[in-house]
């Protein structure tokens, strides 16, 4: 993870665009995450004041060679959206971009998208920030954008879509609509998207300030496809952090990749120049997010043993040893057997989403648990928000999912039903925009 610094003025060159004040009451489906989330928050403390410049060290540096949210150490509370481009004018979205990038950077250093834009508007004027953040630490906010495969024309999701801002030459091999897998009931209203944003921070209200006032900015430019708000993040990113624990009650992502594994990352994470051709260079430092809704059949869950539960996830439900041993990192021995039947089950999550049994293949997880209310029936809709990083969707995630889809006994109690890929460019450098390698001629 490469050791970023906050510019001075946190701003890009006024000259690639400046916010404009926006005199529209916008973005139907975000601005109602903030009920949620304060529902969400646990301990979060959503009404605290504390002093934004007197906490340097809750900033997360929003420019270097990678976007930050991807190895940064994993924040607790999540606000995802994917959006729809609804404009065919390239400038507009270009402009929107460089507005996002103001209003991003500023967000992540505890700033309003503009100064005084929450009060300093005047009497009669719409705020140009929501003010729902005023007071509150930056959390550690990182946001990190990424461009699915219909912001380049065709995709399995819209095959008839023109190429609407001349990047079809630039779109990526690797950048395409996931396949079906078994078991999934994948719902349009809950997948793809043209752009996706990712918010992680400490505070949830943070985050959904994130989300919302960016949504805001693009009003007219962009409308929220679907969005998807997290807790209690399901994977550690740093060697610091502790395993956190799912929905099932198990430790989540012991064996994932960390920012510190940098040899592992160059070579499952980040996009390598030998891996496009020369239009699609622009990707070159970046990674490509795969993201899942993926909801747990909870209540047979919690009907299962003991016994049945460490034999589907392949580990101990205590400690989170594999099943044969005793800590946690331990490597699984997937030979030690118990009266000739493998003592981690041949079915196991373990066994079958281990390297040795996918080629060696890795992926960097970035999941958060969901709770979204009940369904009409009384069960709770709850879940993963499965995040993963890496450097070939179709060479990495994909090959372990038809795995996993097909033989997991896990999969008895998942039902995916949220899935989509997007391609996230590398770091913003300098006087740079979101996308800018993307768009510039």
């Amino acid at each position: 993870m490469s050791d970023r610094e906050v510019t001075p003025d946190g701003a890009v060159d006024p000259g690639r665009g400046g916010l404009s004040r926006r005199t529209v009451l916008g973005a139907a489906g975000v601005g109602m995450g903030v009920g949620i989330a304060a529902g969400l928050a646990g301990g979060a403390a959503l009404g605290a004041t504390v002093g934004r410049e007197d906490e340097p060290d809750r900033i997360v540096a929003f420019r270097g060679e990678h976007q930050a949210g991807i190895v940064t150490e994993a924040q607790d509370r999540l606000h995802f959206a994917a959006f729809d481009v609804i404009t065919d004018s390239r400038e507009a979205l270009v402009d929107m971009l460089k507005k996002w990038t103001v209003a991003a950077e500023r967000m992540t250093r505890g700033q309003e998208t503009e100064p005084d834009g929450a009060l300093g508007l005047g009497d009669y004027h719409p705020p140009a920030d929501t003010g729902e953040a005023l007071g509150l630490s930056p959390a550690h906010l990182t946001l990190t954008i990424g461009f699915g495969p219909g912001l380049f024309g065709p995709s399995a999701s819209d095959p008839n879509r023109p190429d609407r801002f001349g990047i079809a030459d630039r779109k990526p091999a690797a950048l395409a609509d996931l396949p079906a897998f078994a078991q999934e009931k994948i719902e349009a209203s809950r997948s793809y998207g043209d752009i996706c944003l990712q918010a992680c921070a400490d505070d949830p209200q943070v985050a959904v300030h994130a989300i919302r006032n960016l949504a805001r900015i693009g009003v007219g430019i962009v409308s929220v496809r679907w969005s998807q708000l997290g807790f209690g993040r399901t994977s550690s990113t740093t060697r610091s952090q502790d395993t956190p624990r799912n929905m099932f009650g198990f430790k989540d992502g012991t064996a994932n990749i960390r920012a510190e594994d940098t040899d592992t990352l160059d070579k499952w994470v980040w996009v390598a120049p030998e891996d496009n051709p020369p239009s699609a260079q622009w990707m070159t430092g970046g990674t490509y997010l795969v993201a899942r809704r993926i909801r747990m059949d909870i209540e047979p869950w919690d009907r299962a043993n003991l016994l049945e539960q460490e034999n589907i996830i392949g580990r101990t439900k205590g400690s989170g040893a594999p099943l044969g041993k005793d800590g946690e990192f331990e490597e699984p021995d997937f030979q030690i057997t118990s009266y000739g039947a493998p003592i981690i089950p041949a079915t196991s999550h373990v066994r079958l989403a281990h390297p040795d049994q996918n080629g060696g293949a890795q992926i960097l997880r970035r999941g958060y648990n969901f709770t979204d209310g009940s369904d009409g029936f009384g069960h709770l809709d709850a879940g993963l928000f499965f995040i993963a990083f890496n450097r070939d969707t179709f060479k990495q995630f994909v090959p372990i999912q038809h795995q996993l889809s097909r033989k997991d006994a896990m999969t008895e109690y998942l039902i995916p039903n949220g899935s989509a890929n997007f391609a996230v460019p590398p770091g913003v450098e300098p006087g740079e925009y979101w996308g800018q390698r993307l768009f510039e001629k």
